[in-house]
């Protein structure tokens, strides 16, 4: 039940935000609508024709290019390294018999949570890098979306690594004095 209280909620703001990005693309067989004589019933063709403004064409700013791929490629292969290792981790203690792990959690229930987390973070770096017309400071914040992932990556490897380094306890767990 709380994995679905997880998806749920990602899954309404993915498809919030990706709506009107799949309203607004045209598709590949789709072409844009000549202007035809009834523009208005009133004025004559040519006339409708000369009085519009050449209005420059839209220009499509490419948001998911190879650097947005290999950065948040890279990111996600750093939360994998944690999450498995610490998953190996938990089960080797639990197996051990370690008193602070009193069950391992379902691979399912971490992957969904996990998925989730990394899913807010590809749409947050996502909806930095686009061109938003309502904010101040627009093309600074534009230039630093990489920056989150940038910072991240480092800490979830040392953070895996940390984790492949751990090392089973020198006594048995029950006959260790305490600490």
């Amino acid at each position: 039940m709380r994995t679905a209280r997880l998806l749920v909620p990602t899954f309404l703001v993915v498809l919030v935000v990706l709506t009107p990005v799949v309203a607004q693309s045209q598709l590949p067989g789709e072409r844009l609508l000549e202007v035809t004589d009834d523009i208005h019933p009133m004025v004559a063709p040519d006339t409708a024709l000369a009085s519009l403004p050449d209005a420059p064409a839209p220009q499509r700013i490419k948001v998911i290019d190879k650097k947005f791929v290999a950065v948040m490629a890279a990111l996600a292969g750093a939360e994998s390294l944690r999450f498995t290792t610490h998953k190996l981790v938990l089960d080797h203690e639990f197996a051990a018999g370690a008193p602070w792990v009193t069950r391992v959690p379902a691979n399912q229930h971490l992957v969904a949570e996990y998925a989730a987390i990394y899913a807010a973070e590809l749409l947050v770096a996502y909806e930095l890098k686009k061109p938003h017309s309502w904010l101040p400071g627009d093309k600074v914040i534009r230039k630093f979306w990489w920056a989150y992932p940038a910072v991240m990556v480092p800490i979830h490897i040392k953070n895996g690594v940390r984790s492949i380094r751990t090392q089973a306890p020198t006594c048995p767990v029950d006959e260790c004095p305490p600490q």
